[in-house]
């Protein structure tokens, strides 16, 4: 019904009325304008959808050879297109690093023990503290700083350190069920 309206709107608009810029210029004129259609997003979805099975009820079958090469090629596509990105993103880095810095040496290898530096937490087993270290560290992507913490269990032979002191402790064999870590020396005391 309202289609309708438009169409008759056009016509007689067309008809009775000409712009003066229309009579100047006549292959403007001459030219007729056909009425737009308006479509509603859902109509235009359900047309979409149906469009698409019509392509695909005309499309020949395939056989599981052809549709495992389609998968293929797409996966070379998908693993091309990674590549390249990630070579981007190296590029990217190695040019934001300064000049003339080279990346420290691992600070675990084979025969070299970690070291870690934190906060006792508690002391109150005989010869064993547990240890608080934090960690600060930038996400990969989002390059904004996560702080995060872990606890261990460290030997402390003499029983010398205490709540609240900051601590060094090393790898080492393990002692008991939790205890792979010993402590090195304390580098402040809590007060």
């Amino acid at each position: 019904m309202a289609e309708t309206e438009n169409n008759e709107t056009e016509e007689t608009l067309g008809a009775t009325e000409v712009p003066a810029e229309a009579q100047s210029a006549p292959e403007v004129a001459a030219t007729p304008r056909e009425p737009v259609e308006i479509v509603a997003p859902k109509e235009r979805r359900r047309r979409a959808r149906a469009a698409k099975a019509a392509r695909a009820r005309t499309r020949q079958p395939r056989t599981p050879e052809e549709r495992q090469a389609e998968r293929v090629a797409e996966r070379r596509r998908k693993a091309g297109a990674r590549r390249v990105e990630r070579a981007r993103a190296r590029e990217k880095a190695r040019s934001a690093a300064p000049s003339g810095q080279t990346t420290p040496p691992r600070e675990h290898g084979p025969g070299r023990q970690k070291t870690r530096q934190g906060v006792v937490v508690s002391d109150k087993a005989d010869k064993t503290i547990t240890v608080r270290i934090d960690i600060a560290r930038r996400h990969r992507r989002y390059e904004k700083i996560v702080r995060t913490s872990s606890t261990l269990h460290a030997h402390d032979e003499s029983n010398d350190a205490h709540i609240g002191d900051t601590v060094i402790v090393r790898e080492c064999r393990p002692m008991s069920r939790l205890k792979r870590w010993r402590l090195v020396e304390v580098v402040e005391r809590a007060e």
